[in-house]
């Protein structure tokens, strides 16, 4: 399943996604709160409510801003980027700063807040930190650092408390959830469990990946012949796609097959055909229709996760491959040149490269 030079994670492309991230992650404006309003008081600045993720446009991208960057780092130690990355995890991610996001939180009628998007992303980056606590048990190269050693903590320690905050929503919002989110978009709920579940193996944290499980389970088990009807005109994720992906992390492998089969039965004959088209964006400083950058990205993503569950000698292998390719070529080079799109585009793009 090797990819073309053109579809690999690589230095040069790793630099240009870093550069992006670090252009938007601390850029205050322009600025779109998700902000629930409780009085006169509330009506402050980004930054003010949110001390580490007040950039990139909204909370959530700041989030996976951060995930893309501390990515990067693991993947690619020497890149040209890395002190300044080091710099801003040792500027940004405090105790004093975790604690205000977590203040944030606290007000009784912010329970929906960034659900289940950005719940799910704060689990991924809490993630990909337990990862570099576990290679590096001093953090992501604290030479910055100036407190006592004895003092220093892991950045996924210091996050805890907040990735804490977000497990429990976890636990108190799916069992009352009787139905799924299949919209195309950040409220689509296949995606949370899917990434949340990737934190939950990382952490070996057996509960939240059975409740995830199950979940899973409940809402999509007994979907077969899917239809595909999309895209819609601001997707950027494949409802059916994303179904299929989070399925296959979350279902038993050996029953993971057969549902499949059942759910998109014809995928040898290359239906739904839309699910083979890469959307077409008509205007990349629009920042719904730039949406559909982020569909093709991320059904080159899911293409490419499930082509492994195929098997290199099942003809539908080299089909999802070549679905991918295509999907890659018609966004991949407009990751970075509009804000619309470069405030996020990247990560999704890193999600199909490295898949």
């Amino acid at each position: 399943m090797a990819c073309s030079a053109d579809t690999c994670l690589n230095v040069e492309t790793a630099s240009r996604f870093a550069r992006a991230a670090l252009g938007h992650v601390t850029r205050e404006y322009p600025n779109m709160l998700h902000h629930m309003f409780e009085g006169a008081d509330d009506a402050k600045t980004p930054r003010l409510h949110h001390p580490i993720f007040f950039g990139s446009l909204d909370w959530h991208s700041c989030v996976h801003g951060y995930w893309l960057l501390a990515t990067l780092l693991r993947e690619f130690p020497s890149l040209p980027e890395a002190a300044e990355i080091r710099r801003l995890f040792n500027a940004q991610i405090t105790r004093e700063n975790v604690a205000g996001e977590l203040k944030y939180l606290e007000h009784p009628l912010r329970g929906g807040f960034e659900r289940p998007y950005g719940w799910a992303w704060l689990l991924l980056l809490s993630a990909e930190l337990e990862r570099h606590r576990k290679r590096e048990p001093a953090a992501i190269a604290l030479e910055e650092a100036t407190w006592p050693a004895t003092e220093r903590r892991s950045f996924a320690e210091t996050l805890a408390p907040l990735t804490a905050a977000f497990v429990k929503r976890f636990f108190d919002f799916l069992p009352k959830a009787t139905y799924p989110v299949r919209t195309g978009t950040h409220f689509n709920t296949a995606f949370a469990l899917a990434l949340a579940s990737e934190y939950a193996d990382a952490v070996s944290n057996a509960s939240l990946r059975e409740l995830l499980r199950q979940k899973a389970l409940s809402w999509y088990s007994n979907d077969a012949d899917c239809q595909a009807w999309e895209p819609s005109g601001d997707d950027f994720l494949s409802s059916a796609l994303i179904e299929a992906e989070c399925m296959r992390r979350l279902m038993d492998p050996h029953e993971f097959p057969g549902w499949f089969s059942r759910f998109l039965p014809s995928i040898a004959e290359r239906e739904p055909a839309t699910l083979f088209r890469p959307a077409t964006v008509s205007d990349r400083s629009d920042g719904k229709i730039a949406h559909l950058d982020g569909l093709n990205l991320s059904r080159a993503w899911c293409w490419r996760s499930l082509a492994k569950s195929f098997g290199e000698d099942d003809q539908r292998t080299p089909i999802a491959l070549e679905a991918a390719d295509r999907h890659l070529g018609a966004s991949l080079p407009h990751v970075t040149g509009d804000y619309m799109g470069e405030h996020w585009l990247a990560t999704f793009a890193l999600l199909a490269l490295r898949a």
